[in-house]
């Protein structure tokens, strides 16, 4: 058995196709964070990986659209994410396939 703490890890991503990783998987990346309210994210989107999350706890916006605790929302290549933290998000990502630097900021 292996132990690993996901305070090791870099912004809460464990597994996937990076440095470090709990898992090492080139199929899919899968990351746990909480973000506090008010936080501030570039508006991004991603050329080839799908990306599903689960908002586990709080509210936010994103793509104009209100989430709360229990919403899942799935993003398709190319579509723009510009969350906004409206309370301390609690968000399980999931991203695949597992492509590094597959984030492009929107300027």
């Amino acid at each position: 058995m292996r132990v690993k703490k996901i305070e090791s890890m870099t912004k809460g991503w464990f597994i996937g196709d990076f440095e470090p990783a709990a898992f090492k998987t080139q199929d899919f990346e899968v990351s746990w964070r909480i973000h506090p309210k008010g936080e501030h994210w570039e508006t991004h989107y991603h050329k080839e990986a799908t990306e599903i999350n689960l908002l586990i706890k709080g509210s936010m916006t994103i793509q104009n659209q209100h989430l709360t605790s229990g919403d899942i929302f799935i993003l398709d290549p190319e579509e723009i994410a510009d969350p906004v933290f409206l309370e301390d998000c609690e968000v399980l990502c999931i991203k695949t396939p597992s492509v590094p630097d597959d984030k492009y900021i929107v300027k």
